[in-house]
This record gives structure tokens, C-alpha cells and sequence, in this order.
């Protein structure tokens, strides 16, 4: 059993940056396959980015493509999420997420779930 806890989210203007942590418990955190996903109120859940278990290789959306970047810290549990560039369409509850393989955007194979934290971009 793995649990994800998010942390980092905030308010930030048009144009700035933002860092998400999540930690995760469990002895067998370098082994799982991390995403991030983000769902905006009235949308549907959408992948962001996500990374294999040994930081290679890492996968995209288009849509923050060059403006942000995954990284992870097996020693430390945890999987970042650097954002850049950030625009009002960014604006979202971003979740963590864990899968047994690298399942890149495919939410339906990610087997854990953070609760999610907010993030709001304003215009």
C-alpha cells in the first residue's frame, strides 16, 4: 500500500512558477511508475506529466510541454513537479499518482492516488 500526500500548491500570477512536492509512503517507492494529473472544476481529469521509476524516461502533455519538468527522489519518496510559465488555464487541483509500471498519461493504471492540491493562476 503507497499513500501520496501533495503539497505546494497555491496562488501565483500569470507568468510565474510554482513547485509541487509529493511524498509517498512505502518501502517500495523506487519501484513505481509516478504521474501527475490535474482536473480543473467542470473538466474532466487530465495527465500532466509522469516519469519511470528510475527518473527515465518522462512523458508530457503537450499542453505543458517546455514549461514543466518531472523529477523524482527515490531516497527521499518524493515526486516534483516544477511549473513554469504558468497560465490561467493551468489553474486546477493537481494530483500525485502511483502505478506498479510506468503507465505514463493512462489514469486507469495508476493504482494510488494523492488527495490533490490546489493551484489557481490569475490572470
Amino acid at each position: 500500500q503507497v499513500q501520496l500526500v501533495e503539497s505546494g500548491g497555491g496562488l501565483v500570477q500569470t507568468g510565474g512558477s510554482l513547485g509541487l512536492s509529493c511524498v509517498a509512503s512505502g518501502r517500495t517507492f523506487s519501484t513505481y511508475g509516478l504521474g501527475w494529473f490535474r482536473q480543473a472544476p467542470g473538466k474532466e481529469r487530465e495527465f500532466v506529466a509522469a516519469i519511470s521509476w528510475n527518473g527515465s524516461p518522462t512523458y508530457y502533455s503537450d499542453s505543458v510541454k517546455g514549461r514543466f519538468t518531472i523529477s523524482r527522489d527515490n531516497a527521499a519518496n518524493t515526486v516534483y513537479l516544477q511549473m513554469s510559465s504558468l497560465k490561467p488555464e493551468d489553474t486546477a487541483v493537481y494530483f500525485c499518482a502511483a502505478a506498479h509500471l510506468y503507465s505514463r498519461d493512462n489514469a486507469d493504471l495508476y493504482d494510488y492516488w494523492g488527495q490533490g492540491t490546489q493551484v489557481t493562476v490569475s490572470s
